[in-house]
C-alpha cells in the first residue's frame, strides 16, 4: 500500500469544513455511510472506547438506529466485536479477528511502561506470570468467568489480589493476549481465553497492519492530524510516519490554517457545513476521546464542565453542529423511566430545548424507557 499517493499537493479547508467532514467521518451526520450491524461500526473505527461499558453500547447504539441495547449485547455475545485493551492501556472494542495483531502492534508498548506501576504493587514478572497461567488453566477448555470468580482463583492459587493488585493482574492477562474481556453476565465482567473465543484470528504483516490502522483511524475521525493519531494509538512519530506512508493512496494530505491533516480522498466529496442535527452521546466517545485536540468540537472554556477537575471521567455531551452544547448525567431511575438531568454550557432557547429533547428519542428506543429530562432552574 505504500507510496505517498496525492499527498504532495494539499487541498486546504477552513475549520468549519473540517468539522462537518469529522461528523460525517464518526458515523454522526445524515451523509455517513450506513453501517448495519456491530461489526461495521467497529471495523469502520478499528477501535472505540469501551472501558466504561454503559457508555460503549450506547456508543455503538447512536450510530445504529434502530438498534435497542439488547440488540448491541447479543451482537457481542456472537463475537461481532470484543472488550480488550489494545491501545493505552485502555479497554476498547475491537473487531474480534483483529484482537490478536493489534495487541501485538500497539499493546506491546504500554507492557514496556507498565514495570514501575507493578513494583508500586509489590508486582513483579514471576507474580504476573504466575497469575496468567492460572487464569488460563482456570478458563481453558470455553471456560467463562466473571471478575469475582477471576479474583477467586487467584486467591486460591495463593496470590493475594488485595488494593489493586487485582485489576494488574486481569488487565497483564489480557494485554498479553491469553484472556479477553467477554460479554458482561448481568452487571459483571467475564473473561475468556482470546485464543478460544477467536480461534481464527487476522495475522497481517506488520506493514499491512500499520496501514490498516492508519486508514481505519483516518477514515473514522478525519480529517485530522499526525499527532492526534499518535495520541489514538500510542504509536511514536516515527511509527506513525511509516503507517501513514503504508496507507498510501488511501490517504490525503489537507490543511487547515497551516495544518496538516489526514483523511481518504472520498471524504473531500461529503458535505462542507457542519449537519445542523442534535446528537445526545455518551461520555466516553470517539468524538472527544479520539483527538488529542478537541478545539474544533469544544470551547476551551467548556473543557472542565466536560472533564470535571480533568479528572479523566468524561461526562456525556450534547452536540449541535458538531459542538459541544451541554453535559448530561443519569440521575435516577423511576417507575415512569429514566430522568436525566441536562446541563446547558450555552444559552438555550425554547427551540433548542424541544430539539434535545427530540435528540434523546433514539436513546429512549435504545434502552426501552421512558426519558424524562431535567433542566436547571432559571
Amino acid at each position: 500500500m505504500s507510496g505517498q499517493g496525492s499527498r504532495t499537493d494539499p487541498v486546504e479547508m477552513k475549520p468549519r469544513e473540517v468539522l462537518a467532514r469529522r461528523m460525517h467521518s464518526l458515523l454522526l451526520a445524515p451523509s455517513s455511510p450506513e453501517a448495519r450491524t456491530v461489526a461495521e461500526v467497529v471495523e469502520w473505527f478499528g477501535a472505540m472506547q469501551a472501558q466504561d461499558i454503559g457508555s460503549g453500547l450506547w456508543s455503538l447504539g447512536a450510530r445504529l438506529p434502530g438498534h435497542t441495547i439488547e440488540d448491541v449485547q447479543q451482537a457481542l455475545e456472537d463475537k461481532q466485536a470484543l472488550r480488550t485493551w489494545p491501545m493505552r492501556g485502555t479497554v476498547h472494542f475491537v473487531p474480534s479477528r483483529d484482537a490478536r495483531w493489534m495487541l501485538e502492534l500497539t499493546g506491546a508498548k504500554v507492557l514496556e511502561g507498565a514495570e514501575r506501576r507493578h513494583e508500586h504493587h509489590d508486582l513483579d514478572r514471576q507474580a504476573m506470570t504466575k497469575a496468567v497461567d492460572v487464569l488460563g488453566a482456570a478458563l481453558s477448555g470455553g471456560g467463562r468467568m466473571t471478575r469475582a470468580e477471576c479474583l477467586q482463583v487467584l486467591e486460591e492459587a495463593g496470590i493475594g489480589t488485595q488494593r489493586q493488585r487485582s485489576y494488574h493482574f486481569l488487565w497483564y492477562a489480557s494485554q498479553v493476549g491469553v484472556t479477553c474481556i467477554a460479554p458482561s453476565i448481568g452487571n459483571e465482567q467475564t473473561f475468556v481465553l482470546l485464543d478460544e473465543w477467536v480461534p481464527d484470528p487476522a495475522r497481517p504483516g506488520r506493514a499491512e497492519a500499520l496501514a490498516t490502522l492508519a486508514i481505519r483511524y483516518f477514515r473514522s475521525h478525519g480529517p485530522t492530524t499526525r499527532k492526534d493519531f499518535m495520541g489514538w494509538t500510542g504509536l511514536n512519530t516515527a511509527e506513525a510516519k511509516e503507517a501513514i506512508a503504508e496507507a498510501g493512496d488511501e490517504l490525503t494530505r489537507i490543511t487547515c490554517e497551516g495544518v496538516e491533516m489526514y483523511c481518504p480522498p472520498a471524504l473531500l466529496d461529503a458535505p462542507a457545513t457542519p449537519p445542523r442535527t442534535v446528537r445526545a452521546l455518551p461520555g466516553f466517545d470517539e468524538y472527544l476521546l479520539g483527538f488529542k485536540d478537541r478545539g474544533l468540537m469544544v470551547d476551551a472554556a467548556h473543557a472542565q464542565a466536560i472533564v470535571p477537575g480533568n479528572n479523566g471521567v468524561f461526562r456525556p455531551t450534547i452536540v449541535r453542529s458538531g459542538r459541544v452544547i451541554a453535559t448530561w448525567r443519569k440521575k435516577s431511575l423511576t417507575r415512569a423511566g429514566q430522568r436525566i438531568e441536562v446541563d446547558p454550557l450555552v444559552s438555550v432557547s425554547d427551540s433548542a430545548r424541544a430539539a434535545i429533547t427530540s435528540a434523546f428519542a433514539p436513546y429512549e428506543r435504545f434502552l426501552g424507557t421512558p426519558v424524562e429530562l431535567l433542566w436547571p432552574e432559571l
